[in-house]
């Protein structure tokens, strides 16, 4: 895959921040199993099995954990020092 579509890991709030990790995990899968029919395929399966379904959600929080790293939690610099 060619096209650059992460420039940042840095967003305004947590919510945009948590709306990247879900990008993330997404494009991490989308790089794995680059073939969309095959991905079409097993999501059916893989969406009715809760430990795929953990799995999935595990992914997403480590990836929102290394989001909120590169934004310093989204603390002010005033509530820095407090820290």
């Amino acid at each position: 895959m060619a096209d650059t579509w992460l420039k940042t890991l840095i967003t305004a709030n947590p919510q945009e921040g948590f709306e990247l990790a879900i990008k993330l995990s997404q494009m991490g899968v989308k790089y794995t199993q680059p073939s969309a029919e095959v991905r079409d395929k097993v999501r059916p399966t893989h969406a009715e099995n809760a430990d795929s379904l953990i799995a999935a959600s595990q992914v997403v929080a480590s990836n929102f954990r290394t989001v909120a790293a590169a934004n310093d939690y989204w603390l002010a610099k005033d509530d820095r020092a407090h820290v």
